[in-house]
């Protein structure tokens, strides 16, 4: 039982290395705030993205929006943030996107992939769920994938902000420890 666990830790780590080497598949959305296209290419010297799939109506969201923004700010001119939406329900619809995005007062784009076209490529199930991209000659590949950070719903109690450890080891060209954080949050259903 001992060495099956040991073989299944192992295979892990080094499906975790594979797809941290993989290339992302570029995909092209629709910017909600001004109606723009928006793709990987779009970013082609951007040192880093970090993806966040998000909702306007899941409450774990709603508990990240302070702290994104901070996040935003604090790495301004240094990564960019997306913002993508891959929910199918009424109150997902473009229109209360755009509205919800005021709301937020964040300064990104706010990507709507209501074909999920994103989701797949990244493999996306929950919101909030964050996607770390480091460039690397045009090429995007994830070096992070999960949870902004330890504690959900009390900011004041966050002991491991993962999001914000990853992009530092990133930009200081460190080995990201944990390169995959379980996402705590809402489910994106499939179309």
């Amino acid at each position: 039982m001992i060495m099956e666990k040991i073989l299944v830790a192992i295979l892990l780590m080094i499906s975790l290395g594979l797809q941290a080497q993989t290339p992302v598949q570029n995909f092209t959305l629709i910017n909600v705030i001004d109606g723009s296209t928006v793709s990987l290419e779009s970013y082609p010297t951007c040192t880093g993205l970090a993806i966040l799939f998000t909702s306007n109506a899941c409450p774990y969201d709603g508990y990240y929006t302070a702290r994104i923004k901070d996040l935003i700010d604090t790495h301004q001119g240094k990564i960019q943030f997306l913002l993508i939406n891959s929910f199918q329900e009424a109150e997902e619809a473009v229109d209360k996107m755009k509205t919800f995005h005021g709301r937020w007062g964040l300064p990104v784009p706010y990507l709507a992939d209501k074909e999920q076209a994103a989701m797949a490529c990244l493999g996306a199930k929950k919101s909030p769920e964050v996607f770390l991209l480091k460039n690397t000659n045009g090429k995007y590949t994830v070096v992070y994938n999960g949870a902004i950070d330890d504690n959900p719903q009390v900011a004041s109690a966050v002991t491991q902000p993962y999001l914000k450890t990853a992009i530092d080891k990133m930009l200081a060209g460190q080995k990201i420890e944990s390169p995959i954080i379980r996402a705590v949050g809402c489910s994106i259903r499939k179309k």
